[in-house]
């Protein structure tokens, strides 16, 4: 699964590695970004990427109640294509969701020790998502969820799911290929490689989502 991440990259490294042409509004690096939480999202409006703020937590159309939003900050890849819920997000609603790392708690550990997980590299990336509209007795929110799917070699001594993370030619094809059938989108994802992680220990200062500066990152010596 995929509960918090982080962001810290800057307005002009995001513009530039997602190809945006228009300003980003970023308040501060985030150090603890959890679900619940307005995230930064990029969508393809048919014309251009637009980056904007969605809330994470994804609320179907036709939900009766916002907080159903709470049990789906994430959406299983692998059955996404036969959800009523994620269905037809597939088919046009598809959003990245940018990060540099994510956390997970190391299930075979009894005290549940934090990790920050990040590419080999270091490099900023983005989460596959989906988004939709819910709009209900005056109220409307925007809201997403992140793809995800079966651990690779690498995670699997840490949990045994991980979110999909997109490479730069990835993230092209998972915005602008228009509208597809929710079966053609399964199959694209089943043909993602996972990308080389890294991985090292944080204090269980991150375990609060109260807790969002650089303590959160700081190497448990």
């Amino acid at each position: 699964m995929c509960g918090r991440y982080t962001l810290l990259a800057d307005e002009k490294q995001i513009a530039q590695t997602f190809g945006l042409d228009q300003p980003i509004d970023l308040n501060q690096p985030r150090y603890n970004v959890a679900p619940g939480q307005n995230v930064l999202a990029i969508i393809h409006d048919g014309q251009k990427k637009r980056a904007g703020y969605l809330r994470w937590g994804l609320i179907p159309s036709w939900a009766k109640d916002e907080k159903i939003g709470y049990k789906m900050i994430n959406a299983r890849s692998e059955t996404a294509h036969e959800k009523p819920s994620f269905k037809h997000l597939l088919s046009r609603k598809r959003c990245l969701i940018p990060a540099d790392s994510f956390y997970e708690w190391n299930r075979d550990s009894q005290e549940k020790q934090p990790k920050r997980i990040q590419l080999q590299d270091r490099r900023l990336f983005a989460f596959a998502g989906l988004w939709d509209k819910w709009e209900q007795n005056g109220q409307k929110h925007f809201t997403c969820t992140i793809l995800t799917r079966e651990a690779n070699a690498f995670m699997q001594p840490i949990h045994h799911r991980m979110p999909i993370i997109l490479s730069k030619e990835q993230m092209n094809a998972w915005l602008e290929a228009g509208e597809q059938k929710p079966e053609d989108v399964h199959r694209f994802l089943s043909t993602l490689e996972p990308e080389d992680l890294q991985a090292y220990d944080v204090a269980s200062y991150v375990n609060s989502v109260k807790n969002d500066d650089e303590t959160c990152i700081a190497p448990l010596v």
